[in-house]
């Protein structure tokens, strides 16, 4: 199970790469890919769900929280030493934490505009 300094560390990191991977400059290239891809067919189900997916920081952080928290878990040779369910909601922990850090920064942004 996880302490709170990993916790933090989590969501920390979480936070950060869905950053990177919904906002930051670096990535706009390959979501510009997505983008024109599902512009050429609109009606696609899996497209829409393609770039939904890559825009909504709640979406991508989810899933960057998941990989994050399961690297964590293996590297630290952690995985075995609680239920599956735990896993769960720690994934559940970190990916709050992190939207938590996501909403704080955008409501600071807004105050400062």
């Amino acid at each position: 199970m996880l302490n709170l300094t990993e916790l933090a560390l989590l969501a920390l990191a979480g936070y950060r790469a869905t950053q990177l991977a919904v906002h930051d400059t670096i990535l706009e290239p390959a979501r510009g890919v997505v983008f024109a891809w599902h512009s050429r067919k609109v009606d696609s189900t899996m497209r829409t769900a393609a770039t939904t997916l890559i825009s909504c920081p709640y979406c991508m952080g989810w899933w960057i929280s998941g990989a994050l928290l399961a690297t964590w878990l293996l590297v630290t040779g952690q995985f075995d030493d609680a239920p599956l369910l735990v896993h769960g909601v720690e994934w559940f922990a970190v990916a709050g934490a992190a939207v938590l850090l996501n909403r704080i920064d955008d409501t600071l942004g807004e105050v400062g505009q």
